[in-house]
């Protein structure tokens, strides 16, 4: 204690120069809105500076949560583009039961093939997550494949780069379908098969899924037309098809459910009896 004040004994001047230096810069700031305004644009700047470098990182350790919450919102968002596209194909039928026939389920792709003639990804979401065989998986970009196999926690999911793949395609803005096929050749190119010769088409034209089945909704985006010749028979095109998706570079996904899926089944299997 004796310290403090034997300090403060020998810097009395320097101390009282300060106060009353502070004092009349209080006055000073406080009169004139000149320098108030300059005095809180800089604590502005200082605080702004110290904030803005808090919240980024606070955003880097939150990287993923933020992108759960992404993956939330688009699958609602996507949930609602399905079930628009079918409300819109009949002008009809507008029921709320419509927009519960598809609903969307996110996962992460844990294992990816592609060079291989019949390629599987596996996913890290199962039969626990409501995941199961036949449901169509796509990503923002487009397809990507069929549900084939589940256990509890994960699913493996058959490749549009998969000889055995087939799925129902369609020109963009045509009444034009066929079957989306691969020739086990470029992992990026896949092929669209019956397409007769009359259809007006040309490279550059948009690739959809066509809404003939079950699994995928109409409309979702698969590539582009790259270039197109007449097959053996010369009646039917065979169209090379540009992917939007990189499937060597797959990461998250969406998982689609039709929940009318099991009664147009039914009802389809009914009509071969």
């Amino acid at each position: 204690m004796q310290q403090i004040i034997n300090f403060l004994i020998r810097n009395k001047t320097f101390i009282i120069f300060l106060v009353l230096f502070s004092i009349a810069l209080g006055i000073t700031f406080q009169s004139h809105n000149y320098h108030n305004t300059k005095l809180i644009n800089s604590a502005n700047w200082v605080s702004g500076g110290v904030y803005s470098t808090t919240d980024n990182v606070s955003d880097y350790f939150h990287l993923k949560e933020y992108n759960e919450q992404l993956l939330e919102e688009n699958k609602q968002l996507r949930k609602l583009l399905f079930n628009r596209e079918i409300e819109n194909t009949d002008s009809l039928t507008i029921a709320d039961s419509v927009f519960n026939q598809y609903r969307i389920y996110t996962g992460r792709v844990i294992k990816n093939s592609y060079t291989t003639e019949r390629n599987y990804l596996l996913i890290d979401k199962g039969t626990s997550d409501s995941i199961r065989q036949d449901m169509g998986v796509i990503t923002s970009q487009g397809i990507v494949g069929i549900i084939e196999n589940t256990s509890s926690g994960y699913a493996t999911v058959q490749s549009v780069l998969n000889t055995l793949s087939e799925i129902n395609a369609a020109v963009k803005n045509t009444n034009n379908f066929g079957s989306l096929q691969w020739d086990g050749k470029n992992i990026d190119v896949v092929q669209l098969v019956d397409i007769l010769r009359a259809a007006p088409i040309k490279a550059g034209d948009t690739i959809i899924t066509g809404g003939m089945s079950s699994i995928f909704p109409k409309g979702i985006p698969i590539g582009t037309i790259k270039d197109f010749n007449l097959d053996i028979s010369e009646n039917y095109y065979k169209i090379n098809v540009q992917l939007f998706n990189d499937m060597s570079t797959l990461d998250q996904v969406y998982i689609i459910e039709n929940t009318d899926k099991q009664e147009i089944e039914e009802l389809e299997e009914s009509l071969n009896e």
